[in-house]
């Protein structure tokens, strides 16, 4: 298991699957797990699932929480965003990391998906 790290900002170039975890983990409290089995690096915080990726993966891909809202409308406008894969396709997508989805939007995902798991301060 490792625990998130500081902050590092990616570009296209740099998103793969070491980078794709390491921008995970960056988050707070991030930790990395395989309660699946070693192929599937499970991204939590408060014990929440938040991604879910095959590192060896080719093409890399990554899942991710979403608001069912935002969902279909970036399905809509990216084919590399589908329903997520063995997950509720209400609330998850999976995002093919092909370059096809600007690494900004990516990141913007993967923080959204943390947000919505993430334990929440009173």
């Amino acid at each position: 298991m490792h625990v998130g790290r500081g902050f590092r900002a990616f570009t296209v170039e740099t998103m793969n699957p070491d980078a794709l975890l390491e921008f995970c983990l960056a988050l707070p409290q991030a930790v990395e797990t395989y309660p699946f089995g070693e192929d599937t690096t499970v991204v939590k915080v408060g014990g929440k699932i938040f991604a879910l990726t095959a590192l060896a993966a080719t093409p890399l891909s990554v899942s991710l929480k979403i608001d069912p809202a935002d969902s279909l409308a970036l399905q809509a406008d990216y084919p590399a965003i589908t329903p997520g894969y063995h997950l509720n396709k209400k609330h998850w997508i999976t995002v093919v990391l092909d370059g096809s989805v600007p690494t900004e939007l990516v990141e913007e995902m993967i923080r959204g998906s943390y947000a919505l798991v993430r334990p929440r301060t009173r």
